[in-house]
């Protein structure tokens, strides 16, 4: 039903087309009911939920962070990645989606079964090549002519990348990328059945002035030992594994033997720089703290307790008084 509110008018004037044969009752029920109806396309079936769609998309923002750090510094040029979208659709789809000769490279994600292609445009490909052969960075497309070294840059540069890759994914699965085909026309590269569900992930990219796309196609099949690990519970859980007792132990044996350095002030004072340099041995600087009142004991460089002075065995000493609410409340 409609969420639409009618005013007094407009149901006046719907009554009255009703009673006097205008419009229908029956026929506005039957059009209610059809508006109810949703077409499902099982072309397009829907294999993934929203929930493991936006890990999926924390994961690639991770991975693109990443990448703009690796990319940075193999180009040494003002290099931006960003994730731009995430989305499931069939396989045929996205290989019509690509350009007719694009860079493609094809890598196997062990333990998981299946591979991934990461299709990346040609312009952003030769920006990187250029840049890697001591050029300004400058993006063309000549892929029809690739040449067997432009072949074997493209496909080193890549492949490092997968490092990247490895390291977006720990805190969910251990994998090893490994590098399998580079190819230029997609038409060479069937994966899995045209209907099938995969995930494209589409990188913006940003190399010095030439921009473009590094698109991620990651099939079901790929995902599937992994799916129930792509919800919120497993992100939200604070600790996936047992602690080991002794492990504990230990540590908390260390922390406990961990010195750290326990001052009482006794007061400050501000001087002039000339009478900095005038100071003589036997000069008296007055501090700005009454004898009568507490001692700021600090931990380190933070405020934590108030003190008062004293002697045990003839040694200086300070009681502790109270815990010092008045600085950093961050160091309690």
């Amino acid at each position: 039903m409609s969420g639409e509110v009618l005013s007094q008018s407009e149901i006046d004037a719907l009554l009255s087309a009703i009673t006097t044969g205008e419009m229908d009752a029956e026929e506005l029920k039957r059009e209610d009911a059809e508006k109810k109806i949703k077409t499902y396309d099982f072309k397009r079936a829907l294999r993934f939920s929203k929930d493991q769609i936006r890990s999926l998309t924390r994961i690639h923002e991770n991975f693109a962070r990443l990448l703009t750090t690796y990319f940075s510094a193999q180009l040494r040029t003002y290099i931006q990645i960003t994730v731009a979208s995430v989305d499931q659709v069939p396989y045929e789809e996205f290989v019509r989606s690509m350009p007719k000769m694009t860079i493609l490279n094809i890598f196997e994600v062990q333990p998981l079964e299946g591979r991934i292609v990461m299709e990346v445009n040609p312009n952003i490909a030769y920006a990187m090549m250029d840049r890697v052969m001591g050029g300004l960075g400058s993006g063309f497309n000549k892929i029809d002519t690739l040449t067997e070294i432009e072949t074997r840059i493209m496909s080193n540069l890549f492949e490092k990348s997968l490092d990247s890759y490895r390291e977006a994914w720990q805190t969910i699965a251990e994998i090893e990328p490994e590098m399998q085909e580079f190819e230029v026309n997609p038409q060479f590269i069937q994966m899995v059945s045209p209907n099938e569900t995969v995930i494209v992930i589409s990188l913006t990219v940003q190399v010095g002035d030439t921009s473009g796309m590094i698109n991620l196609c990651i099939p079901h099949i790929v995902l599937e030992p992994i799916i129930p690990k792509l919800s919120v519970h497993y992100w939200m859980q604070s600790d996936r594994k047992e602690v080991d007792p002794a492990e504990t132990d230990a540590l908390k044996e260390r922390i406990e033997k961990t010195q750290i350095t326990v001052s009482a002030e006794l007061g400050s004072s501000e001087i002039t720089i000339h009478e900095f340099m005038e100071l003589q041995k036997g000069d008296i600087i007055q501090m700005d703290q009454p004898i009568g009142q507490p001692l700021l004991i600090k931990i380190g460089d933070i405020p934590k307790y108030t003190a008062q002075p004293g002697k045990i065995n003839r040694k200086l000493a300070v009681q502790i008084l109270e815990h010092y609410f008045g600085g950093n409340e961050d160091g309690e």
